[in-house]
């Protein structure tokens, strides 16, 4: 929390951003597995509770409110009429909740917490607004700060105005700012849409303070980086590629090895235990935790699983909202969709796919079955070829294999049935009918042998 002012945080994120080309608002578009809102609420949370940020929405509103996890305030820009507008609408609920006001935007999600705690602490008491600048090597489309001869901020010219020695000034205005309160809402009505799109920019506050006599002050962003928005499908590719860089290094530093990191893809919310090591082009999503000393090989794809630690992961395998318990192993190329739960020890071998399906400790199920709605115990072996036949053309249906069960290759069980405990199921059967603990079951036709049917069948005819 910022202790040296009495501040508040209000977030821009009304806005279409047409130059994404997408029907989808541009904060709503996600780097590093966030949404770009979601990055900067983040961030303004380092500083103020979640009851001092107030984020705008307009464009598609609903959805934006419904990425913004943390529980914080919202208002509504039904007319999107620019940045001064944004804060004009919220003037009744921004104005007495406290002395200072951070302006921050929706589609800035590199801003880190340093850098504005740099910008409050630069904020003195006399100052109207104190604002963020940074140089750019190439300036093209931001407004141009322009200092007197004693360094102080004069004004900001947008590039349409720059007369030529003006567009060649490096240090532009990024647009973030702290306000004095009172000053801003006394003085916001003062802002004239007398531009080529007829808006209200909140640009122009610094002239106007200015002008009515308080102080403006200025902070250069060591980053440039950080400071910029989002306008572009390549800027939010190469913004992904920079948060992605950031969380491998953050987890090479804290004990994973990742070979080859540029290849992997791995979201801001996945964590990892020391001496784990993830192989070439793995991708890992969501809230994802995979423990220590696991190996995760190449081309996995992971998403909101948790794995234990001691697991071995091999090539090609793909996990969503599965649980994985200590020392198991899994694939190559085997399928745990939502609800799998793998016991300690356990093994899912090549092409076995569960879903809703529980395989107790040290049960092994090898070679190409489908465990669905199913409830396996321990120490139980699953045959190539096993199918819980699950459902029946209307409900789902659970089968259940108790502790030490075994059930052959190319077995059917029709579900709702059980397996009891330390029973036999013969390969090739199909079960539909409890089978008894200790018992052997098998379910299927007697094997007939016709000898000499082949000499006979390829005997000409007459």
């Amino acid at each position: 929390m910022s202790k040296d002012l009495d501040l508040a945080i209000v977030i821009l994120a009304a806005g279409l951003g047409t130059r994404m080309k997408s029907k989808r608002a541009k904060v709503l578009h996600q780097a590093g597995g966030r949404t770009l809102i979601e990055h900067v609420v983040g961030t303004a949370a380092k500083l103020v509770p979640p009851e001092r940020i107030f984020v705008v929405v307009g464009h598609q509103a609903d959805a934006v409110q419904d990425a913004v996890k943390a529980p914080v305030n919202f208002i509504r820009q039904t007319e999107q009429r620019g940045t001064g507008h944004a804060l004009m609408v919220g003037r009744e609920v921004l104005s007495g909740v406290a002395e200072n006001l951070l302006v921050l935007y929706g589609d800035g999600p590199l801003i880190t917490e340093s850098t504005l705690r740099g910008l409050l602490a630069a904020h003195s008491a006399g100052a109207g607004v104190t604002l963020l600048t940074t140089e750019l090597e190439d300036p093209y489309g931001y407004g141009r700060i322009i200092r007197d001869e004693e360094g102080r901020l004069v004004e900001i010219v947008e590039e349409k105005a720059c007369t030529p020695e003006q567009a060649a000034i490096r240090e532009i205005n990024p647009g973030i700012y702290v306000f004095r309160t009172k000053a801003l809402f006394a003085h916001i009505g003062s802002l004239k849409t007398d531009n080529p799109a007829k808006e209200y920019y909140l640009t122009d506050m610094a002239g106007v303070l200015r002008t009515a006599g308080f102080r403006v002050e200025t902070r250069k962003a060591p980053d440039a980086h950080e400071v910029l928005g989002i306008n572009t499908r390549v800027e939010l590719a190469a913004m992904d590629a920079l948060f992605r860089d950031r969380k491998a290094r953050e987890l090479m530093l804290g004990g994973v090895t990742i070979l080859r990191p540029e290849t992997c893809v791995i979201d801001a919310d996945v964590e990892i235990g020391m001496d784990t090591v993830i192989g070439p082009s793995v991708a890992l999503y969501g809230s994802t935790r995979i423990g220590g000393n696991c190996v995760v090989r190449p081309f996995n794809t992971i998403r909101d699983t948790v794995i234990d630690d001691d697991v071995i992961v091999e090539e090609c395998c793909w996990m969503e909202k599965a649980r994985v318990g200590r020392g198991a192993r899994i694939g190559p190329y085997a399928r745990l969709r939502p609800g799998a739960e793998i016991g300690e020890d356990a093994h899912v071998g090549n092409f076995v796919e569960l879903k809703k399906a529980r395989l107790g400790r040290g049960s092994k199920a090898s070679h190409l079955a489908y465990l669905g709605d199913a409830t396996i115990g321990e120490g139980v072996n699953i045959g190539a070829g096993v199918i819980t036949c699950n459902y029946d053309g209307v409900n789902k249906n659970q089968t259940v294999v108790e502790d030490g069960a075994f059930v052959g290759t190319n077995s059917s069980l029709v579900a709702p049935v059980k397996v009891g405990k330390g029973a036999y199921v013969a390969a090739g059967s199909v079960i539909t009918q409890d089978v008894p603990a200790g018992s052997l079951a098998l379910g299927r036709a007697r094997q007939e042998v016709k000898e000499g049917w082949v000499e006979k069948k390829k005997k000409p005819k007459c």
